[in-house]
């Protein structure tokens, strides 16, 4: 899955942890946690604060895309 490019997609020893939201594309988490080898941990709700790195990351995105943009027809170049 997409979980699983992006933590390809760096070095080994990069994550030391993963936190995510309580949606349902974790409901797997145990699987997806021994494929990575790293613990996994859930963010409270409504605490977007305990997930830093991608609320900053949805924040530098909504500054040159709307919220709702298609992604899938934005060239990789352009981002």
């Amino acid at each position: 899955g997409a979980i699983h490019a992006v933590h390809g997609a760096f070095p080994d020893g990069t994550f030391e942890t993963a936190t995510t939201d309580r949606g349902k594309e974790f409901s797997g988490h145990e699987r997806i946690q021994a494929s990575l080898g790293v613990p996994m941990y859930f963010a409270d709700p409504y605490a977007s604060w305990q997930r830093g790195s991608n609320e900053n990351a949805n924040g530098l995105l909504r500054e040159f895309f709307p919220k709702g943009t298609d992604f899938a027809q934005v060239a990789h170049d352009e981002l």
